[in-house]
């Protein structure tokens, strides 16, 4: 599955990055609201960050820090978001 990150508004590109770059964001919470697999995640961080900024991401993300992954998450947290946090479905962001 290719995605051209072109199909993305400016918007929803802040937002992806915004999400990768929460340790406790998974990539399924990704895929769930822009249909954006794992591997277009990081192809499209890697276009749109500076080379250190991309490292930087990238070493934490596979550090034991993030929760990036379902597998590192405790199976008791079974949401995608804070329960305090206004309500996502689909591809809309809730408003600011």
């Amino acid at each position: 599955m290719v995605i051209n990150t072109k199909e993305f508004t400016e918007r929803e590109l802040d937002r992806i990055i915004e999400m990768a770059w929460e340790d406790r964001t998974p990539f399924e919470a990704i895929v769930f609201q822009f249909g954006l697999p794992e591997k277009e995640v990081i192809k499209l961080m890697r276009n749109n960050l500076k080379e250190s900024s991309f490292k930087r991401w990238r070493k934490r993300v596979n550090s034991g820090v993030s929760l990036k992954h379902l597998k590192k998450r405790n199976k008791d947290i079974n949401r995608f978001k804070c329960s305090r946090q206004k309500a996502i479905s689909g591809n809309r962001i809730s408003k600011r």
